[in-house]
């Protein structure tokens, strides 16, 4: 089978040998194996050829994608029932000809929800993501991470034949520019999770308005180093994604406060927000995210009290934000309990900031004082 790095169906039929003896109980052959004819659903198996498909497709959750591929190509009736049963598949194991794997599988795997296609080193081309779009039209999550040959043609051909895609990850791929981006988003609207991770020409201002205006499901963004977003995208994200849960803007050095203030204003979900190197970040926009998502809030307070672990930021990456102070971010860290300086959780981080160390969550307090208590007045 191609791409399938040396794995034979004589290796298979021992596999599932074993397998089938496991799931049928041992079978009516007294533990002898597929040889001893066991009996499955009231089916005789004389050979692993003859298993049921409900107990094939059972089997083949069980093993590895490299096993279910050359299952596929082992009989019209397991070619059959595979294509039409699988729903997850990844190629990332594929060191080598992962492209001709593509073009060979995606015709036949049409019913696939989940597709990784993650690389060490670039082999993907865009033939091979057009025959999935052409093919794969229920897919909903697809991993293209680190497939540097890619061009635009590829996000094209995902727009017209995956519309139903709810994540996407194009994080390296650094060739697509952000009139296709822009493009999908016209057509991917149901997109939830997206990671465009050191694709600093997709990322623009101009992608992400259109990005805000027609994916207002969006729940997680990753912008690490797109050094070319500023405010004007990160705005639109903010007003146009209400449902925004994780952002990441980690090397994006263009934004200011004004970018804060309004995921902070617009955003009452905002769990995880990465703002390493954001230099222009001041003392502004850490208040605004201390106040700005329970200010208009009525009568929730005591719910906020009572289950604060579930609301709130509960991850911030400031490290490198020289321009921030200490009372700023410790009035952030004093309203959302769930941000931790201490040891082992470190979910507010502030590495870089030497002018931030006398910041400290409440617990790092609390264990402070159970080490050094304070001395009791004399009498």
């Amino acid at each position: 089978m191609i791409g399938a790095e040396g794995l034979k169906t004589d290796d298979l039929g021992l596999c599932f040998e074993h397998m089938i003896v496991f799931s049928a109980g041992g079978g009516g052959g007294g533990g002898g194996g597929i040889g001893a004819a066991n009996v499955v659903g009231g089916r005789v198996i004389t050979d692993w050829k003859d298993i049921p498909m409900e107990l094939l497709l059972r089997i083949v959750s069980l093993v590895d994608d490299r096993t279910v591929i050359v299952a596929s190509g082992v009989c019209s009736g397991w070619r059959d029932a595979i294509c039409l049963g699988l729903t997850r598949l990844s190629l990332s194991w594929c060191k080598n000809n992962m492209n001709d794997l593509v073009l060979s599988l995606a015709p036949k795997f049409t019913k696939l929800l989940v597709l990784v296609l993650r690389q060490d080193k670039p082999q993907l081309e865009d033939n091979a993501v057009e025959t999935v779009a052409n093919c794969c039209h229920d897919l909903q999550d697809l991993d293209l991470s680190k497939s540097f040959k890619l061009s635009d043609r590829s996000l094209y051909a995902l727009a017209h034949g995956c519309p139903n895609l709810t994540k996407l990850n194009i994080s390296g791929c650094s060739a697509f520019s952000d009139t296709a981006l822009e493009y999908l988003s016209n057509f991917c609207r149901k997109l939830k999770v997206l990671n465009l991770c050191g694709c600093v020409k997709a990322a623009s201002d101009r992608a992400l308005k259109a990005i805000g205006y027609n994916c207002n499901q969006l729940q997680s963004v990753i912008l690490g180093w797109c050094e070319n977003v500023g405010d004007v995208g990160i705005m639109s994200l903010a007003y146009g994604c209400p449902e925004l849960r994780v952002l990441d803007l980690c090397g994006c050095v263009l934004i200011t406060d004004d970018s804060v203030i309004a995921l902070a204003n617009n955003c009452r979900h905002l769990r995880s927000l990465g703002l390493y190197y954001c230099q222009n970040i001041t003392d502004r926009a850490m208040y605004s995210l201390a106040h700005g998502q329970v200010k208009n809030k009525h009568g929730m307070w005591e719910s906020v009290k009572n289950r604060y672990e579930e609301v709130g930021l509960m991850n911030l990456n400031i490290s490198q934000c020289t321009a921030l102070t200490p009372p700023a971010v410790q009035a952030l860290c004093d309203s959302f309990p769930a941000l931790h300086t201490c040891p082992g959780r470190h979910s507010l981080i502030i590495s870089g900031c030497l002018n931030l160390t006398s910041v400290h969550c409440a617990c790092a307090v609390q264990a402070h004082r159970a080490v050094h208590p304070l001395p009791h007045p004399a009498h």
